[in-house]
Formats: structure tokens, sequence, C-alpha cells
């Protein structure tokens, strides 16, 4: 089993713990202190958010500033379109903006949402279809 880490820097991590949490997510205390927030989205999937001073202790590089600067899209699957549509509600209740349109492909409908640093969270649900054979087969199906 793989656990994944994304690890995104934050200007205020009060705020986006607060934020992450109107999304459903919770915290995981035992990796969360004054300079990190580990955000458990499910039993494999968290993100560290990171107060920009300790993010830069990781990388030589200089840090991004998310509001003006894409580094990473992370996209999070849905069982439903309305399961899209509710979840960004939340976001933009506690804080974040939505940066462009809602995309709909047919197969595959997705938002963009932005924390409140700017970092990049979409949300997307890919008919069962499609996900599993490509949206092709699903072309396929519909003719």
């Amino acid at each position: 089993m793989t656990d994944i880490f994304v690890n995104i820097p934050t200007s205020d991590l009060e705020r986006s713990k607060a934020f992450y949490t109107a999304l459903g997510c919770r915290i995981d205390p035992n990796f969360t202190d004054e300079n990190a927030a580990c955000i458990v989205w499910d039993e494999n999937i968290y993100f560290m958010v990171l107060t920009r001073e300790f993010f830069g202790t990781f990388t030589d590089k200089t840090v991004a500033d998310p509001a003006t600067t894409a580094q990473v899209l992370t996209a999070f699957s849905r069982p439903s379109r309305e399961e899209v549509d509710a979840t960004l509600e939340k976001g933009l209740a506690a804080g974040g903006t939505e940066p462009r349109d809602p995309q709909d492909y047919g197969f595959m409908y997705s938002r963009s949402m932005e924390d409140p640093d700017g970092n990049v969270v979409e949300f997307v649900h890919m008919d069962p279809v499609a996900a599993e054979q490509g949206p092709g087969a699903l072309q396929e199906q519909q003719q």
C-alpha cells in the first residue's frame, strides 16, 4: 500500500486547518504542531500544510507563492456531479475561490477551487465506464 503526502505552503496555518476541515477532512494531531498540520483526506491521502518558513526547510529552491504561481493541481474524485458541486460549495463558504467555470466534458465533470493561499484543488466526477475503459468506450456505448 502507498500513502500519498502532498506538501503545500500556507501563510496562515489556522486558516488552512479551518478551510480543509470545512471540506470534510480531519486533522491528525500526531503530526500537527505550530509549523504544520496533517490534513487527512482518507486513509492513504494526506496534505501536509506547512507554514511557508517551515516548507522552505525542505528545499533549497525558492518557495513559490501559490497566489501567483501554479506548481501543482491536485484533483480528487467524487462519486457524483452533485458531490463535486457540494464540495465546492463547502469550500467557497469557507473562504475558497473558484478561478474558472466548471468543466463538463460529457464523460467527466470537474470544478477547480483555490484555498485561501491560492493552492489549487480540483474535484472530479468521471462516468464509471469512462473511468474503467477510457472516454472512447463511453462514446461507443452511447452510439
